[in-house]
């Protein structure tokens, strides 16, 4: 049977997100402008993908100020990390379980 893989995660920039966020250690959180610019992707598509993320819970936006300035953190939740470990594994499962065809095999 061929594992489930998340259709939240799936998504190659959401993908890029959540593993971005896996490697901060747990509890730790990274800006928003960072994460942009770590990724090197628009304010605008960065926030469509974060809010794909937060609805499932994968994800958490915590919005606070620095003086007058509003500074905007995210964090992947304890779920989300569950969340990728369960789709790196199926990633593993289906890369385990692929059978190269013999040689002159063009079916």
């Amino acid at each position: 049977m061929t594992p489930e893989l998340d259709p939240v995660i799936h998504a190659q920039a959401r993908l890029r997100v959540v593993v971005t966020l896996n490697a901060l250690p747990e509890g730790d959180q990274i800006t928003f402008p960072g994460l942009k610019d770590l990724l090197g992707m628009t304010a605008g598509n960065l926030s469509v993908h974060l809010t794909k993320l937060e609805e499932p819970g994968y994800i958490e936006i915590t919005k606070t100020h620095r003086g007058r300035t509003p500074v905007t953190y995210v964090a992947l939740t304890r779920r989300g990390r569950l969340a990728f470990e369960n789709y790196t594994a199926a990633i593993r499962e289906l890369l385990d379980t692929a059978v190269t065809p013999p040689p002159g095999d063009n079916s």
